[in-house]
């Protein structure tokens, strides 16, 4: 695998039906043209992704959205002239010649537009738009880095374009359209509140039980190869592995005086939690290298953000304590 700044060459491969990885402001996906169903084919297969599983397309102005999706409501628009590029995804109804196996059969396409320089550029250059779901293989953590895409994908991949580390390394926030409101699906950094700032008169509601739905959806998910452990109460969890080679991810520098454990990743020394969140999966990454026995975290305050980490964290679990 190529890890390479160029559109041109990324453009190459994708004109002839390769698959790349793709840097976005949110994860790295694996992308292919949408239109080219032997392209999303290879992407099911590399990933090894259940087939009823959705694809995200990635486009790079609102033509293009225009050429997967008929009947787009008004508040979509809205909604994208806000948030558009950044980490909004919307799920519209997708136009009949779309590939089933992009929508999973269930009639609709999910669509947005990346916040980042050389995704634009790329998207902006093919005459197609892409569909790019995050570049690991099913279930595991997601990359916010070429090296990760590289070490799950080499061999597997000619190229992917290096765009250095995602800015905000969470997963976009989801949303659909029902009966004239607006359905979050799943929530990333961009909130009901943020939402309603567009849409102040539209009901907006949580539905975050609708299974295969949309991408991302699976109960186990973004997970490390070692034992993750959430806890509410990390004094008493790590009392209970003092004899385990311990890997700690910490807010703040909570565990520090904690002489039982091995190696601690800080998400955010200040507390930050939207640096806690681009440092999230980075950090999974790097203590799944180290040979531990378990990593823990603790959960995190219950704001948008905090409850959105948290999301992320229960998935990749292997135990809630």
């Amino acid at each position: 695998m190529i890890l390479s700044t160029s559109v041109q060459l990324a453009k190459t491969y994708l004109e002839k039906g390769g698959v790349i990885g793709l840097p976005t402001e949110t994860v790295y996906g694996l992308a292919g043209n949408i239109w080219d169903q032997e392209a999303i084919n290879k992407i099911f297969a590399i990933k090894e992704r259940p087939k009823n599983h959705p694809l995200i397309a990635h486009v790079a102005h609102w033509n293009q959205v225009e050429s997967i999706a008929s009947d787009i409501p008004a508040m979509a628009q809205q909604l994208a002239d806000r948030f558009w590029p950044g980490p909004l995804t919307m799920i519209l109804t997708a136009k009949p010649d779309v590939p089933s196996a992009a929508t999973a059969g269930l009639g609709t396409i999910a669509v947005r537009m990346p916040e980042h320089p050389l995704a634009l550029k790329l998207l902006s250059a093919l005459p197609f738009p892409l569909v790019a779901p995050s570049a690991n293989p099913f279930g595991k953590i997601s990359p916010t880095s070429a090296m990760h895409v590289f070490s799950y994908f080499k061999g597997k991949i000619p190229l992917t374009l290096d765009g250095g580390n995602c800015k905000i390394g969470l997963e976009s926030t989801i949303i659909g359209f029902k009966d004239n409101a607006v359905v979050i699906y799943r929530q990333g950094v961009i909130s009901k509140d943020d939402i309603l700032e567009v849409l102040p008169n539209t009901a907006v509601y949580y539905d975050i039980d609708s299974q295969n739905n949309y991408p991302g959806s699976h109960r186990s998910h973004y997970a490390p190869k070692t034992p993750l452990i959430i806890t509410e109460s990390l004094e008493e969890t790590l009392e209970k592995y003092t004899d385990q080679k311990i890997g700690l991810l910490s807010l703040g520098t909570k565990g520090e005086n904690f002489s039982t454990i091995a190696e601690i990743r800080y998400l955010s020394k200040t507390n930050d939690l939207k640096e806690a969140a681009s440092n999230l999966y980075a950090h999974l990454h790097e203590l799944d290298r180290l040979n531990l026995d378990v990593i823990v975290a603790e959960l995190f305050p219950t704001s948008d953000l905090g409850m959105v980490i948290n999301d992320k964290l229960i998935r990749a679990s292997s135990q809630f304590v």
